[in-house]
């Protein structure tokens, strides 16, 4: 894949796992530091994905038009400072709850603006018929790092607090500043602006994507598809701790576990595009995806019940182990070069905005029925969401 992608991977990589190391770790110092209580948890991961999705809009543009490897550079600088702020100021005995959202908005932003240069480079970077190739391994990158990265997070918390993961995490990003810094890559001159940013050209990523006929489609799958899984996750925390009564080393096997999946997925997703062709594949997985969800909603206690979770995410995990990639070349291969950091921003910003909104919509539905009856309404509407993937799409692959 060459040395330029072999930077890129390892900057991916290296905040990918200290992002997971520290998963549980602006709650935990929430409720173990700050002695906060449920609701103002729950407003700390609500207000942090919602306004740092607001704040991010500007900055597709922003990026869109600037050389994308110092954007990189300054937004890992940007997540390790804000971050770095937190364990200074617990040491200080100044750490506050306004802090911490604060800090939560800022790398939420930051986040949103680097995975949109991210795409820019890999597009430069990476050949056409390697793109496949290429998402698949930022794919299995991400489930390794789900996999280990919240068990040794868990353990360094138990040892050490959960400020020191926070640490580690800000690390990350100054090792991914580094890595990004290691890429030789000539820019061409972004384009020059002869006016001023209207307000109307906040929007360009999305009416990007709205008149383009197959990306319309894999943007409402992408996202209601997302949202309706994410938004099941607290309730299935609510049922197997509470009403099922299993260990919290139990649920933390139950979802780590099956994350081997998406592992193996990723690594088969370019194979099997060759051999059977993307769209097909794209089709069947995107179908295969959208039927395992109901089957969190039948969970019963004990072993037999803690197996069907695990077998059921399983499925779901390599499904989007291998739908992923695909779906991540295919949308960079019909995205102009002079789009692509908007495009990607607007649709990261849609993702997370739905999730949020699902979230808190589920939420409020388990409280009024059962979190078992809210995960079954999820799953029953996640089986509709295939009807919007495109019928023809087509991307080129090594064989």
């Amino acid at each position: 894949m060459g040395r330029q992608f072999g930077w890129l991977w390892t900057s991916y990589a290296v905040s990918t796992v200290g992002t997971w190391f520290a998963f549980d770790a602006f709650p935990l110092i929430a409720i173990l530091v700050l002695h906060s209580g449920p609701g103002q948890v729950s407003l700390l991961a609500a207000i942090g994905l919602a306004v740092g999705a607001v704040v991010a809009v500007p900055l597709g543009p922003w990026v869109e038009f600037r050389r994308k490897i110092p954007v990189m550079i300054g937004m890992d600088l940007v997540r390790f400072v804000a971050l770095a702020t937190i364990p200074l100021a617990y040491w200080l005995g100044r750490l506050s709850f306004l802090q911490l959202v604060v800090v939560s908005v800022v790398v939420g932003a930051a986040d949103n603006a680097f995975t949109a240069a991210t795409g820019a480079v890999m597009k430069a970077v990476v050949p056409r018929s390697r793109l496949v190739v290429a998402t698949g391994r930022f794919e299995s990158t991400t489930w390794t790092a789900t996999m280990i990265g919240p068990p040794l997070g868990g353990a360094s918390i138990g040892l050490f607090g959960p400020v020191v993961t926070v640490v580690v995490d800000a690390v990350s990003y100054l090792l991914s500043a580094l890595s990004v810094r290691a890429i030789r890559l000539r820019e061409s001159p972004p384009v020059r602006r002869t006016e001023r940013l209207r307000p109307a050209d906040l929007l360009d990523g999305w009416r990007y994507i709205l008149e383009h006929p197959s990306l319309r489609l894999l943007f409402f799958n992408g996202v209601l598809t997302s949202g309706l899984i994410m938004a099941t996750a607290p309730l299935l925390a609510v049922l197997m701790l509470g009403e099922l009564g299993f260990a919290p080393w139990q649920y933390a096997l139950a979802f780590g576990l099956p994350c081997i999946g998406g592992l193996i997925g990723s690594r088969l997703s370019a194979p099997l595009a060759a051999r059977f062709g993307s769209h097909r594949v794209l089709m069947v997985t995107g179908w295969l995806r959208a039927f395992w969800l109901l089957g969190l909603a039948f969970v019963q206690p004990g072993v037999v019940g803690l197996l069907t979770v695990i077998l059921v995410e399983l499925g779901l995990i390599t499904c989007m182990g291998i739908f992923m990639p695909l779906f991540a070349a295919y949308r960079l291969t019909e995205t102009p070069d002079d789009r692509v950091a908007r495009t990607l921003s607007a649709w990261s910003i849609s993702s997370k905005a739905v999730i949020a909104l699902m979230t808190a919509l589920w939420g409020v539905l388990a409280a009024a029925t059962t979190p078992r009856i809210a995960v079954a309404a999820a799953g029953t509407l996640i089986l509709a969401t295939p009807l919007l993937l495109p019928r023809r799409t087509q991307i080129t692959v090594d064989r």
